[in-house]
């Protein structure tokens, strides 16, 4: 099924003694075409998984680096139909795993049901739903997990012990744990309760464990790596995308890619 790409990426990571490198784009930033050669370009560049942002014209949780990329793709048409359709472009050329980030009214919008199959028929492996609390998350996951697509949830800082417990009893695919109170690129650094956050979340599953927000320079991978499996770099990449132009994005997101996956293979 869809979601053991996960599995298989987490494993051989273990195997290698390795920490994972997940970095973000914005699906369709600049445009559909240039997001496919990024995915391929960090696929190339050592990245272990992909997460790609579905377009959405209030994005809660994300800050203005992304919130500005999100608008862009909006303006120019792009939709959850031709993401889909760009994954599975993507899956014919790349076995590594996808993930969708997607706030809960897109997905409403399609179809929950529809969605699940539909994404699972593109090759798509997670769904990241950050508005979508754990307590009305059951119907969406059971309709993964019938297909083998993993909805991957999300930890705060500020989260209580019981509702962590709670939440990593459920998860699937992977755990993303948030680094710190805030949006997306925020700030660049973590919470000093993520050590914490960690060790509750790997009491209650053995699910790998992601750290995400506020992530951009390798030394701060080095310095998060020993708490997590993997690394989730998203706004750096996406303000690199903006300055870089659509000639020289793919270029310049391979060499960032390269520079914090040779970090975490360091330590």
């Amino acid at each position: 099924m869809s979601a053991e790409r996960i599995f298989h990426a987490f494993r051989r990571l273990r195997d290698r003694g390795e920490k994972g490198l997940i970095p973000f784009v914005t699906a369709g930033y600049p445009d559909l075409e240039t997001t496919e050669r990024l995915v391929l370009g960090m696929a190339e560049a050592g990245a272990d998984l992909v997460e790609l942002g579905v377009p959405f014209s209030d994005p809660l949780a994300d800050g203005p680096v992304i919130q500005r990329a999100s608008q862009a793709a909006l303006a120019g048409g792009v939709n959850l139909a031709g993401i889909l359709e760009l994954v599975a472009g993507v899956r014919g050329k790349t076995d590594i795993p996808l993930v969708l980030m997607s706030y809960y009214n897109p997905v409403l919008s399609f179809g929950p049901e529809a969605l699940v199959s539909a994404a699972v028929r593109a090759g798509v492996d997670g769904l990241i739903i950050p508005d979508l609390p754990v307590e009305e998350a059951g119907g969406l996951r059971n309709l993964g997990d019938a297909r083998g697509l993993a909805l991957i949830p999300l930890v705060a800082p500020t989260s209580t012990p019981r509702r962590i417990a709670t939440i990593a009893r459920q998860a699937r695919g992977f755990v993303y744990c948030v680094s710190l109170a805030g949006v997306t690129g925020s700030q660049r650094g973590y919470s000093e309760k993520l050590a914490g956050v960690i060790r509750t979340v790997r009491a209650h599953t053995d699910l790998p464990v992601a750290v995400g927000f506020g992530i951009a320079e390798p030394e701060q991978v080095r310095k998060l790596a020993p708490h997590a499996d993997a690394l989730i770099v998203g706004s750096a990449i996406v303000d690199r995308i903006s300055r870089a132009g659509e000639n020289e994005a793919v270029s310049v997101v391979k060499e960032v890619v390269l520079g914090l996956k040779r970090a975490l293979v360091k330590i």
